[in-house]
């Protein structure tokens, strides 16, 4: 096996990590545990095999680690909206009335995604979050490109009733 330069990994690929787990979070402390999760499960990994894609592995698992804490999340029902955090990001939205309404619908859809099945969170988040196409979100998690389009279709009805609901 190779020798993997992991300092040079995490500075490559470390803000695509951080954004994706952060995206889906909404919360540093999550989001930096999350962070250490991915990089530790992907060393892991490329000791029992070599891994050809870093880009792909690192948005799959941060994907998965940000998904199973928004379900732990839901599970103890602490689900909270950091705003000392959100302060700090500028905003291009034009009235501080909108900018909640994007919070709450933020929250929302995070409390969605965690009931959703794990394959359809994980298909939703590649291509919206990540902006992966279908045949990327394919070969990430081998299953046809098609397929990726049918489960997009089933997720945003499900998202679309569960969101309904919450209303």
């Amino acid at each position: 096996m190779q020798a993997i330069n992991w300092q040079q990994i995490i500075e490559k690929y470390g803000a695509i990590v951080w954004q994706t787990v952060y995206r889906l979070l909404g919360n540093h402390a999550d989001a930096a545990d999350c962070f250490q999760e991915t990089f530790i499960s992907a060393l892991k990994l490329s000791q029992r095999q070599r891994v050809r894609n870093f880009s792909a592995l690192l948005a799959h698992l941060a994907t998965t680690r940000a998904i199973d804490r928004l379900r732990q999340r839901t599970r103890h029902e602490q689900v909270r909206l950091d705003t000392s955090a959100l302060a700090a990001v500028p905003s291009n939205s034009p009235s501080p009335a909108q900018e909640v309404q994007m919070q709450e619908l933020a929250v929302k859809l995070r409390q969605a995604l965690a009931q959703l099945p794990s394959n359809e969170a994980e298909v939703f988040c590649l291509r919206y979050l990540n902006d992966m196409s279908y045949r990327q979100i394919g070969i990430e998690l081998g299953i046809r490109a098609n397929l990726v389009g049918v489960l997009l279709h089933r997720v945003r009805a499900k998202l679309r009733n569960l969101l309904e609901e919450q209303k």
